[in-house]
């Protein structure tokens, strides 16, 4: 049988990062500053983020050069491995080729070392002692604790209460590369404290752990805010995922018709994608993206598209994106890296003017298909992961049933190893359908 595996040596890893924003066919609606409804200005974003960091987020240079000291970092795990899923292929019985970029072989177990590396960099060279975050699942947080251990700063992150519950052992990687965590809402900031009065029984929202997060790197001199995803410069820094796929499918003598990631804030779908949707733009391919959501925080397919506060307490600048409101609290479903009320600025964009299609599944649709991609092809997939497995999995069953001999590539983002309390919930049938 052919190889399913295909890895690149360590020396084609890609060197820059690809920026799309200077592709779109239309330019980015820019930030505003919720005082004056105008354009953000750089000075006013610097309290809170690095400069370099800054920049990307607004730079029109097409590809942008990763520094060494970051590349050194990536190639602890980069190239990551794409897999050409066959077993799955055979048990569906399609004539589809499905092919899968696997980001979980990074320490943290995603694809958010990607960013975090890069932002930790920054911020320490510029003098930066210490990092605020907000983190859903705890795939972020722990990354950029991760980060921040090797580039010697303080990491405090923000864990959305109900994953901090679900999700004991992100916990434990957070506090094992030296970061501190505490659950959001907390009683250390104002704005925690102020929800926690009024509702104290939340199970807390990404939009609220943003608040204390952004809080506490407002009041703090030597201290800025990182996001994990969402933001331009995030979008990014994730491009390497897909400028790897590119080289890959090269190998594999191939080429996707559909690419797939799960959305939440918008950063594995942009990093496995938008190299891929450079192609389309420039009348190389007529690649179909799909964005796989929660239909219990179903952003892309229900929100609306327009400028929204990307936290609660309504203290960032406002984004035009994809939004369900600033003051929505989606269910505490499992997959919580995916429980965020907007969407990147850059993905929505590509989603209103048809470049990104958008569908939203259950929880429990989302559970069947991570174990039978585990049974299938080995790997126990992160609930949020499961969102692009369900969508691969229903797009080979449509090329069954239609006899089309389509190539599918999906995103898998992390591994679920320290899901199992979610995976318990499934086989002792309680989980259910938000």
């Amino acid at each position: 049988m052919e190889s399913t595996k295909i890895i690149l040596d360590e020396n084609e890893m890609p060197q820059k990062w690809y920026n799309i924003l200077p592709d779109l066919p239309n330019p980015l609606d820019p930030p505003l500053n919720p005082a004056t409804n105008e354009p953000i200005k750089i000075e006013e974003l610097e309290p809170i983020f690095a400069g370099e960091l800054i920049k990307q987020e607004l730079s029109s240079d097409r590809y942008i050069s990763i520094p060494e000291e970051i590349l050194d970092i990536y190639r602890m795990w980069r190239p990551s491995p794409l897999y050409r899923a066959k077993k799955l292929e055979d048990i569906l019985k399609t004539p589809a080729k499905i092919y899968y970029k696997y980001e979980g072989v990074s320490p943290p177990g995603s694809h958010k070392p990607n960013t975090s590396i890069a932002q930790a960099y920054y911020n320490m060279k510029e003098g930066t002692e210490r990092l605020t975050t907000e983190t859903g699942a705890g795939q972020w947080g722990s990354s950029l604790s991760f980060a921040c251990n090797y580039f010697d700063l303080e990491c405090k992150v923000y864990m959305v209460r109900s994953s901090f519950e679900q999700k004991p052992y992100r916990k434990s990687l957070i506090n094992l590369w030296g970061g501190s965590v505490v659950p959001s809402p907390s009683n250390e900031t104002n704005f925690g404290r102020k929800i926690l009065k009024e509702f104290p029984d939340t199970t807390g929202s990404l939009g609220i752990a943003i608040s204390e997060a952004v809080e506490d790197a407002a009041i703090n001199d030597n201290t800025k805010y990182t996001l994990g995803s969402v933001l331009n410069h995030v979008m990014l820094h994730q491009t390497i995922i897909g400028l790897e796929a590119q080289k890959q499918m090269e190998m594999a003598e191939d080429y996707p018709d559909i690419i797939i990631g799960c959305c939440g804030g918008g950063s594995n779908l942009a990093g496995i994608s938008f190299p891929f949707i450079k192609d389309k733009l420039d009348g190389k391919s007529d690649v179909k993206v799909v964005a796989s959501e929660p239909s219990a925080c179903p952003t892309l397919t229900k929100g609306q598209f327009r400028y929204d506060f990307g936290d609660t307490a309504e203290t960032t600048p406002l984004l035009k994106m994809y939004t369900l409101g600033h003051e929505f609290i989606p269910p505490a479903i499992h997959a919580g890296g995916l429980r965020y009320h907007g969407d990147s600025p850059i993905v929505s964009k590509l989603v209103d003017e048809g470049l990104i299609d958008a569908i939203s599944y259950h929880q429990i649709e989302i559970f069947d298909a991570a174990i039978m991609f585990a049974r299938t092809e080995g790997i126990a997939p992160a609930p949020e992961a499961s969102h692009a497995i369900k969508a691969a999995i229903d797009e080979a069953v449509r090329c069954r049933k239609t006899g089309e001999e389509k190539t599918i590539l999906f995103n898998l983002s992390g591994h679920g190893h320290f899901d199992m309390s979610s995976y318990d919930r499934y086989f002792s049938k309680k989980l259910s359908d938000d």
